[in-house]
């Protein structure tokens, strides 16, 4: 009976790596992409005064890790635009999105229970990108361990590690936003996610790619609907991460903040009492002398 059971799964996990994503799943990918671009501020202002850059932003949400894998790999950026139904199947969903008449499209793919289904489906777009990105890597670098993760990497969160780039064609400049500074909850588990990948490519993993594709969409599926049907923005990771980062990479000295803090101090005590007027010279005090006696005379 046992055997039987892992020989359904085998077979599930085999059937589910093997379902296409276009164009059902790519179309839930675009609607939840630019949506977040949506929820942006002043990108509805920005789809009216220049449709074109809305439409380059838009394009940067659906092709991002594309192009970003294309450039680490030396490949042309732009060749995935060759893919002429992706691109206006992406261009349909941007239309309807930002000028349906009524903003109907966008209150029905934004309700609810419609969107966590998008989001659910997105994921399984993430997760193949990942493996496919690895795979790929792995072909063109057979022991560039390294390679395959980056690619891997960039391929399931590339849109948020050129969120930056995007921000200049909308006009923003916000560096502090940096994605590699303050990672998002898609951008670590696509990280982590792309070890796993990695590690099973390379047979250090001893896990068939289709049974790792399946499981870890299952669990990208669950912390993401999770999430957004909370409005959570808690990283599941979190626990894990307080309790081995401070082992492995120290905590944030309290004597730095403290001497951070006298520094601030002294420089308010310094500006709220200015220093005294240079001394001035002999020369001076008997120019002023001169000039006093002067008028004293008329």
């Amino acid at each position: 009976m046992e055997l039987a059971g892992a020989l359904q799964l085998g077979e599930l996990a085999a059937a589910f790596a093997a379902l296409p994503v276009f164009p059902l799943f790519d179309t839930a990918y675009f609607i939840v992409s630019l949506l977040y671009l949506k929820y942006e501020p002043g990108a509805v202002e920005m789809s009216r005064k220049s449709p074109f850059a809305s439409w380059l932003c838009a394009m940067l949400h659906c092709f991002g890790s594309y192009i970003l894998a294309g450039l680490l790999l030396g490949e042309p950026p732009i060749d995935y635009f060759s893919n002429n139904s992706s691109v206006i199947l992406a261009t349909a969903v941007w239309y309807l999105i930002f000028f349906c008449p009524m903003n109907l499209f966008y209150k029905c793919v934004s309700f609810l229970p419609m969107k966590l289904v998008f989001v659910a489906m997105k994921e399984v777009v993430r997760v193949r990108k990942i493996a496919a990105g690895v795979h790929h890597a792995h072909h063109r670098y057979h022991h560039g361990w390294f390679v395959m993760m980056a690619t891997g990497w960039v391929k399931g969160s590339g849109v948020a590690l050129m969120s930056n780039f995007e921000q200049l064609l909308r006009g923003v400049w916000k560096p502090e936003t940096n994605e590699i500074l303050h990672m998002s909850f898609p951008t670590k588990a696509s990280l982590y996610g792309t070890v796993l990948f990695t590690l099973q490519q390379t047979h250090w993993l001893p896990i068939s790619e289709a049974n790792l594709i399946f499981f870890f969409t299952m669990f990208m599926i669950v912390c993401k609907v999770f999430m957004t049907a909370t409005h959570s923005h808690a990283s599941p990771f979190a626990p894990v991460e307080n309790l081995v980062c401070p082992v492995f990479f120290g905590s944030i000295s309290s004597g730095h903040t403290g001497h951070h803090h006298d520094h601030q101090h002294g420089a308010s005590h310094e500006v709220s009492h200015p220093p005294p007027p240079p001394a001035k010279s002999k020369e001076e005090l008997n120019e002023g002398t001169r000039k006093r006696k002067a008028k004293k005379a008329e």
